[in-house]
């Protein structure tokens, strides 16, 4: 079995690198509820052993400005096709990716009615509800997807910060 590939039936899903225009065209079809992003960091896509993509997606800056923008990371997107462990295997990479690069932290959110079991699948933690949909998006008049909806935080320590941020 190929390195970062988990079996489904028969069934064989790997990672790959994928640009911007690329995860977005995936957003745009497969995600319930975020339009494509305007930037990112990386983005990574799941395929299956015939190259038919599954599912991407995209870290970025954190949106929140107060954020620790140097040593965070935000997972501003995921969108898979349901294919079984695509989103867990996704987010695993990102959070495995962001260390190698020396981020110190990992974070994303989800409206409050998702179940975020690929998250914890993975390790990450809850840490926050939102009381009324807005608040964590610290930009003024920037057009923000589901803002009047609650949402949850999420996060994954992934080392200490350096001294000479």
């Amino acid at each position: 079995m190929p390195i970062n590939s988990r079996q489904k039936g028969a069934q064989v899903i790997k990672i790959v690198p994928l640009d911007l225009k690329e995860a977005n065209s995936i957003v745009a079809r497969l995600h319930r509820h975020h339009k494509p992003a305007v930037g990112h960091r990386f983005s990574l896509g799941v395929i299956d052993i015939d190259g038919n993509i599954r599912g991407c997606a995209i870290a970025s800056r954190p949106i929140a400005r107060l954020s620790n923008q140097k040593f965070t990371l935000e997972v501003t997107r995921v969108a898979t096709d349901g294919t079984r462990n695509a989103c867990s295997m996704l987010l695993g990479a990102i959070t495995k990716a962001a260390r190698a690069m020396g981020y110190a932290r990992v974070q994303t959110t989800t409206l409050s009615d998702e179940s975020g079991s690929s998250l914890r699948a993975v390790g990450w933690n809850a840490c926050a509800l939102s009381q009324d949909g807005s608040g964590w998006d610290s930009r003024e008049g920037r057009m923000v997807d589901c803002k009047d909806q609650k949402k949850v935080r999420w996060w994954i320590d992934i080392r200490d910060v350096p001294e000479c941020q």
